[in-house]
């Protein structure tokens, strides 16, 4: 599936303390990344806080542009849906966000711990009803090209859960092993098949379940031994993900940046694996609950990768760059 990059945006400042020059009008791939947005099963059926990221996202939409939103799972809590026509997809991601701004780009959906707790395939299923959500496989891949240059970029899109299998957040921290192991090795394989044969200039890796987290979660025991080596291997350039309800980002050795951004609904300010993650890796952490979650907005130019992450109320938190493989 390809998509060009259309729109040339001039900005003039970024939130906070952090810029982009204004002298160097490059080309560019946007898009926002949002985690665990996926609201409440009870009435109203979303939270303030996902409304307020909702909000934001619609504000920087509108500023900045966007070629689509990655929406890295947990889309409904706590159970998914039951099937297409469930009044979640309305409730909890239609009507909250709906800002003018949001209404044409398209969602690139996977699903999280608490989308197999119901019905996947009704998520892929609704695809066919919304003009902007997008899932048309449990894993798969997207290309981009920069308008007007030859820089691509490659996305590739897991379904951790298959892969490592579901999570119980009451009860274990861990995927206790994937259900079907035939069925997560064919991933794998078609994971390293498309690393192998890249030839783009950025290749970003992204699933629910992070790959190094500092929080209640931690790094995920079955991403490490089957993903982080390839991520090393072919030099991908980020990985993102969610699953931890807050915001944070990682560094390795070999230079992967690792986003994970899962506070679009709920905050929870938790280091306790912070041991568990190589020292120097953790460059950002936040968890305030005054801050009422946030999002990643990634920009992507022929010079470079910036990651920003912003909170509602307009504030930038942290900012980063990352540089093409080539």
């Amino acid at each position: 599936m390809a998509r060009t990059a259309a729109i040339i945006v001039l900005f003039s400042g970024l939130l906070g303390t952090f810029a982009f020059p204004m002298t160097d009008p490059l080309p560019s791939l946007r898009f926002v990344t949002i985690g665990d947005w996926g609201g409440i099963p009870l009435p109203p059926y979303y939270t303030k806080q996902e409304t307020q990221v909702a909000d934001e996202m619609g504000k920087i939409v509108a500023k900045w542009g966007a070629d689509f939103i990655l929406s890295v799972g947990d889309n409904f809590y706590y159970e998914g849906v039951t099937d297409v026509n469930d009044f979640r997809f309305k409730n909890t991601f239609e009507s909250v966000f709906n800002a003018k701004s949001l209404k044409h780009v398209p969602w690139y959906i996977m699903a999280g711990n608490h989308d197999h707790n119901g019905n996947v395939s009704a998520q892929i299923a609704y695809s066919n009803v919304s003009t902007r959500w997008k899932y048309p496989k449990l894993y798969y891949d997207l290309s981009f090209t920069i308008q007007n240059t030859n820089v691509s970029v490659l996305l590739l899109i897991l379904d951790t859960v298959t892969l490592c299998g579901n999570s119980d957040d009451f009860v274990s921290r861990q995927p206790g092993g994937p259900l079907n192991e035939k069925v997560a090795n064919m991933q794998l394989e078609w994971l390293e098949g498309k690393l192998l044969s890249s030839k783009e200039q950025y290749v970003l890796v992204s699933g629910h379940y992070p790959v190094w987290s500092v929080a209640e979660h931690g790094p995920t025991h079955c991403l490490l031994k089957h993903v982080e080596p390839m991520l090393k291997k072919y030099r991908v350039t980020a990985y993102l993900s969610g699953h931890d309800h807050n915001l944070q980002y990682l560094q390795d050795n070999a230079g992967i940046g690792y986003v994970l951004s899962g506070a679009g609904n709920f905050v929870e300010d938790s280091q306790m694996h912070k041991d568990k993650v190589p020292q120097g890796y953790l460059r950002f952490y936040e968890a305030e609950l005054d801050n009422m979650g946030g999002f990643v907005y990634v920009q992507i130019t022929p010079k470079e990768m910036t990651v920003t992450y912003i909170q509602p109320g307009g504030k930038s938190l942290f900012q980063t760059t990352l540089p093409p493989r080539h």
